[in-house]
């Protein structure tokens, strides 16, 4: 690997080779004793006046030979670290952080003037709540760690970054509290994260592949968050959590699947109302993923399924539907998915004039063409409406609930009892860094229960969840 070698043309045509884009520029200047200095810093993210203001007007009144340790002492900044190797002087300027050269420098001087665009902390759109805290995290991982070390004042918190991307260099940020989180957990998410070899980390969810023992599994294997408060409430109970530079959307290991039927408002309200309203998100879910399928079978297969009133009204609004029931059912979901995809797409002015048109004019419409029945809107209403009670799941929910239809429509109810009884058995089987993902119900863990599906009051929980096998069990005196 290449080396400062104290001649300064030679440095910068060195690093200069390394980085050929126009974008990276030089800037000499010389110091009173006479002293010849050069800054390389790339145009685009380097604090141009921070730069001269800082570092070289200091530097201008630099009177006899220069040493690292002068120089050091002399730049008027806090973020000052030196470097012998080219590559990573290459790589510290392409981060927005100015490399500093002299005539006879033993090293490069890295001035940490970044210039950052950022937006401010605001309550994030995907996790909105009436009461607790609305911070939200950002796109810069400095924020986000100064967001984490304001709710946890303790040496504890351990921050590691690891670098990953061939290209992008993307700082992903360890965080855990020693003596809480297992350490085996912590050695296997780093080990995880060195061995990913890929060019380029846009967003977290890229990791989420790497983390996850199985891969392309249609449930999930890693907890995702976009607020510090809940991402340290699960660092509390024993988590690793992962703060990727350039993503709003923090990951927590290891994941249970009874974590996104949890809000972060469920421990600001009485336990009685986070235990109803915890209940109610999975009767919503369950809806959303029978409710078509069993419409479909009762028709096709069990026509006592339904009341008599009720089938006398199904069958008035049926008689003249062109299609089968199950065909029609998945034309109306189908819709659907395109309706929302479209609206979540399309620019806000015009998302919600899309809403109108799709949900009264279309709908209205095609019930009166006579191409699908009343019902079966209201069935699709009902379930969509349901899907998004819990936001976390819409990806997998809406596949299974597509998948439920499919077997109804071909097998009645037979095949939706051996889909779920199929589904559960996944369920129960799969686990990530050693926490079996359907705790505490399978396997049982009675502890565990009183923080799951039903709150118990905070008196109540007084240890850690066993799941997690913290090495700290006891939380509460």
């Amino acid at each position: 690997m290449k080396q400062i070698s104290g001649a300064l043309q030679r440095d910068v045509a060195a690093l200069k080779k390394l980085l050929p884009a126009e974008d990276i520029l030089t800037f000499p200047f010389a110091a009173e004793g006479g002293t010849a200095f050069t800054v390389v810093f790339s145009d685009a993210v380097t604090n141009k006046e921070l730069l001269g203001e800082e570092v070289v007007r200091p530097l201008r009144l630099l009177s006899g030979k220069p040493s690292l340790r002068a120089v050091k002492e002399r730049v008027n900044f806090s973020e000052v670290r030196s470097e012998k190797s080219l590559k990573k002087l290459a790589e510290e300027i392409l981060a927005g952080n100015p490399v500093l050269l002299w005539e006879g420098a033993e090293e490069g001087v890295i001035v940490g003037t970044k210039l950052v665009f950022v937006r401010a902390v605001a309550e994030p759109p995907t996790d909105v709540t009436i009461k607790g805290p609305r911070e939200g995290f950002i796109e810069d991982v400095k924020i986000n760690t100064s967001l984490i070390r304001r709710r946890f004042k303790t040496g504890e918190l351990l921050l590691e970054p690891v670098t990953v991307g061939r290209r992008s260099k993307t700082i992903v940020m360890v965080c855990y509290l020693a003596g809480t989180s297992v350490e085996e957990t912590v050695k296997e998410v780093k080990g995880k994260l060195e061995k990913i070899d890929i060019d380029y980390i846009p967003d977290s969810s890229y990791l989420t592949h790497f983390l996850s023992s199985r891969p392309y599994s249609l449930v999930k294997q890693v907890g995702t968050t976009e607020k510090p408060d809940i991402f340290c409430a699960k660092l509390a109970e024993g988590r690793v959590g992962l703060l990727v530079d350039g993503s709003p959307i923090a990951l927590t290991v290891p994941y249970l699947l009874v974590e996104d039927f949890q809000s972060s408002e469920d421990y600001f309200v009485p336990s009685y109302r986070a235990s109803f309203t915890r209940l109610l998100r999975l009767f919503a879910l369950l809806v959303a993923i029978y409710l078509p399928a069993f419409y479909v079978a009762a028709q096709l297969f069990k026509l006592q399924l339904f009341p008599v009133k009720l089938l006398l009204t199904i069958a008035g609004s049926i008689r003249d539907i062109p299609f089968s029931p199950s065909l029609e059912m998945l034309l109306v979901l189908l819709v659907l998915e395109i309706l929302n995809e479209a609206s979540i797409r399309m620019p806000k002015y015009v998302g919600m004039a899309l809403s109108v048109v799709g949900a009264l004019v279309l709908g209205e419409t095609a019930v009166s063409a006579g191409f699908v029945s009343t019902p079966a809107i209201i069935i699709v209403a009902f379930s969509g409406i349901g899907l998004y009670a819990v936001p976390n799941l819409i990806e997998q929910t809406s596949i299974l609930r597509l998948s439920m239809l499919l077997v109804a429509g071909s097998v009645g109810t037979y095949g939706i009892v051996l889909l779920t009884g199929f589904t559960l058995f996944y369920l129960v089987t799969a686990e990530n860094f050693g926490a079996p993902l359907m705790a505490p119900f399978s396997p049982l863990v009675k502890r565990d229960l009183r923080d799951s599906l039903i709150k118990y009051n905070l008196g109540s929980l007084p240890l850690r969840p066993k799941t997690l096998k913290s090495p700290n069990k006891r939380r509460l005196k």
